[in-house]
C-alpha cells in the first residue's frame, strides 16, 4: 500500500483529457494484439483510449454486434441508453448512438442530457417490459469504479440486469469479426442527423426512478425519523438523483460534494496511489470518513452507481460484508410482501456470516459464482428476494416482491441504511456488532499470489479430486468446490470450507496472479494459517 493512499490527488496524477479525448477517435486498434480486442469481463468491455483498447473502433464495432444480437433474439422494443461522468462515456455514446440510428434502432437517451446511473437503465428496462410485448433492453456507457482513463460499454438483455456469458461471448466475437474486417458491416451515419432521426427519442430516466423509490423503501420512516444523511456521488451519475430523492420526498439529506470533473481532482488516492471511484475503498472515500460525524448516515457512490459505501458515526466505513449480512437480516425480517420462500443471494466469496444470518432467518442460501449476473433470473422471477456481492454491489425486490433493478443498485442500498437506522434506531455498523455476539466474529480478507497464464488456466480448470488434502487450518474440510452448488455453475476456480472457514482461488483476467479470499470465525491467527495453506493447496495442483 502506497503511503499516499487517503490523500488528496495532486496535478501529477490526473489524466491528460485531450490526449485521452484524442487517443479515442485517432487510435486504431490491433484485433491481432489480445489487448487492444473486445474482451466482456463480469461489467462488460473496459479499457483505456490510450493504450488501444477502448476507441472509436471498439464502440462501432460492439454496437452493430449489438444490434445484430437483439435483432437474431427478436428484440423490438426501444433500447435504453445511459453514460456516466467518465471522460470517454460521452464520446462513446455518441458512437453508439450513430450506429443505432443507422440501423433504425428505436433508442431512448436520457431527456436532460444528464448522467445515467446503471440501476435507472436496469429500472428503466423493467418498467418497460412489465407492461409490453416488444421487450427492451439496455446499454450502460460506463467502466463503473474505474480510473479516468478508462471507458466501459455494458449490455442489459431485456431481463434488465448484466448479459450472461452465451450473449457477452456471442457479442464480442462478432464486433471483434467487424474489427478485423475493418468495420465492414457496421452501418453509421453522422451524429448530427443520428440526433434527429425518428428512431431516436428521450425518456426521464431520474423522474421515472425517483418518483418510483417509495415502491421498494420506506422513505416514510426515513422521513418521520428526520435523520440527517450525506450522500457523496464521488463525483458519479448519481449526482443530479440525490438532489432530486431529497426535494421529492422531503428527505435531510445534504448531497456532500455536488462537483463532477472528468478529471476527478478532488478525490483522495486509492491504495495504489490511483484515482478510483471504490466506495467500498477506505482511502477512496477518505474525505467523506473524516466528516462521518456530521450525519446520521452517510453514503458514497461509485461513478455508476451499482456500488455503495456506508460510513456510519460509530464505525466509520463499514466492511462491505458486514453491511451485505445486516441488510439481509433487516430485509428478511420487514418485508411482509416477500415470498416466505423467496431465497437469499450471495457471491462464493461473500462472508460466511451471511450463510449463518440467513439459517437463522430460516432462508435459503443461494450461492452462486462471482458477477451479478447470476443473480438476475432470481430477482426477475422473485425466488431470489435479495442477491449480493463482497464488492458492494446488491439489488433487491420491491415492498410486494416483485422486480425493482436486476443490476446492483447502489442508491438503494444506500438508501437502505438510513431506512435500518430509522426503523431500528440502530445504525447497520451497531446491527452488526449484535449479529456478530450471536454468531462470532469472522475475520476476511482478499491476497493475491503470483500465476502464469498456465498457471491460471489450470486453477480455472480444477475438478474437487485434484485437492488431495483432507484438512484446512486445523479443521477437516468439509467441501472442494468446483462448482456451485446452487446452480452447478463453474466458479472458475476452487473453494474449499471447513466448520469455521474457508477459501476461495481464481485467477485473475487482467494480472498474472490468482486472488486468495478466505476467512475465519476463529481470528485473525487463525486467518493467516488459511492463507498460507490455501496458497500451498493451489500452488501444489496448478504447478
Amino acid at each position: 500500500m502506497s503511503n499516499r493512499a487517503g490523500q488528496r490527488a495532486e496535478p501529477s496524477d490526473l489524466v491528460d483529457l485531450t490526449a485521452l479525448l484524442d487517443a479515442y477517435y485517432d487510435v486504431v486498434p490491433d484485433p491481432s494484439n489480445v489487448a487492444q480486442r473486445v474482451v466482456f469481463g463480469t461489467s462488460g468491455h473496459r479499457g483505456s483510449s490510450l493504450n488501444g483498447a477502448f476507441n472509436e473502433q471498439h464502440i462501432a464495432a460492439i454496437t452493430q454486434a449489438i444490434v445484430e444480437y437483439r435483432t437474431s433474439a427478436g428484440i423490438t422494443g426501444p433500447l435504453f441508453m445511459g453514460k456516466d461522468t467518465h471522460a470517454l462515456s460521452e464520446p462513446a455514446q455518441n458512437t453508439a448512438l450513430e450506429v443505432l440510428a443507422a440501423n433504425g434502432v428505436n433508442v431512448l437517451i436520457d431527456a436532460r442530457n444528464g448522467f445515467t446511473p446503471t440501476p435507472a437503465v436496469s429500472h428503466a428496462i423493467l418498467v418497460h417490459n412489465s407492461t409490453r410485448t416488444e421487450q427492451a433492453d439496455g446499454i450502460v456507457v460506463t467502466p463503473s469504479h474505474n480510473p479516468p482513463a478508462d471507458g466501459g460499454f455494458k449490455y442489459n438483455p431485456p431481463t434488465g440486469g448484466p448479459a450472461g456469458s452465451d450473449i457477452t461471448n456471442w457479442i464480442a466475437d462478432r464486433a471483434n469479426q467487424l474489427l478485423e474486417n475493418g468495420l465492414d458491416g457496421v452501418r453509421r451515419i453522422p451524429l448530427g442527423e443520428a440526433r434527429l432521426a425518428d428512431s431516436v427519442g428521450t425518456y426521464d430516466f431520474l423522474a421515472h426512478y425517483v418518483e418510483d423509490l417509495p415502491a421498494v423503501l420506506d422513505l416514510d420512516a426515513i422521513r418521520s425519523a428526520g435523520l440527517h444523511i450525506g450522500a457523496d456521488p464521488l463525483g458519479g451519475a448519481s449526482v443530479d438523483y440525490w438532489g432530486a430523492i431529497a426535494e421529492r420526498h422531503s428527505l435531510n439529506l445534504t448531497v456532500v460534494n455536488p462537483n463532477v470533473d472528468p478529471q476527478w481532482a478532488f478525490m483522495t488516492l486509492d491504495w495504489d496511489e490511483k484515482i478510483r471511484m471504490d466506495c467500498s475503498s477506505p482511502y477512496a472515500m477518505a474525505s467523506l470518513i473524516s466528516r462521518a460525524g456530521d450525519y446520521d448516515i452517510a453514503t458514497g457512490n461509485d461513478a455508476d452507481a451499482d456500488r455503495h459505501g456506508i460510513v456510519t458515526p460509530d464505525a466509520g466505513l463499514m466492511n462491505p460484508n458486514h453491511y451485505l449480512a445486516t441488510a439481509i437480516d433487516y430485509l428478511y425480517r420487514n418485508r411482509s410482501g416477500w415470498s416466505a420462500d423467496a431465497m437469499v443471494g450471495k457471491t462464493l466469496v461473500s462472508s460466511s456470516m451471511i450463510d449463518r444470518v440467513t439459517a437463522d432467518l430460516g432462508r435459503v442460501l443461494m450461492e452462486v459464482p462471482v458477477g451479478f449476473k447470476w443473480f438476475v433470473p432470481g430477482l426477475l422471477s422473485g425466488e431470489t428476494a435479495f442477491g449480493g456481492e463482497e464488492s458492494a454491489g446488491a439489488s433487491f425486490l420491491r415492498l410486494d416482491g416483485r422486480p425493482w433493478s436486476t443490476d446492483k443498485d447502489g442508491i438503494l442500498l444506500a438508501l437502505l441504511a438510513s431506512e435500518m437506522t430509522a426503523v431500528t434506531g440502530k445504525t447497520p455498523s451497531q446491527r452488526y456488532r449484535e449479529l456478530t455476539n450471536q454468531f462470532g466474529d469472522p475475520e476476511y480478507a482478499r491476497v493475491d499470489a503470483p500465476a502464469t497464464r498456465e498457471q491460471k488456466a489450470a486453477l480455472a480448470k480444477l475438478s474437487p479430486s485434484d485437492v488431495t488434502a483432507t484438512t484446512l487450518a486445523g479443521e477437516e474440510i468439509t467441501a472442494r468446490l468446483t462448482e456451485e452448488p446452487g446452480n452447478g455453475a463453474p466458479i472458475g476456480g476452487l473453494k474449499v470450507t471447513t466448520e469455521n472457514a474457508w477459501f476461495a482461488a481464481r485467477p485473475s483476467g487482467t494480472e498474472d496472479v490468482y486472488k486468495i479470499y478466505a476467512e475465519s470465525f476463529k481470528g485473525e491467527e487463525h486467518l493467516h494459517q488459511v492463507q498460507a495453506e490455501a496458497k500451498a493447496i493451489v500452488d501444489g495442483v496448478i504447478s
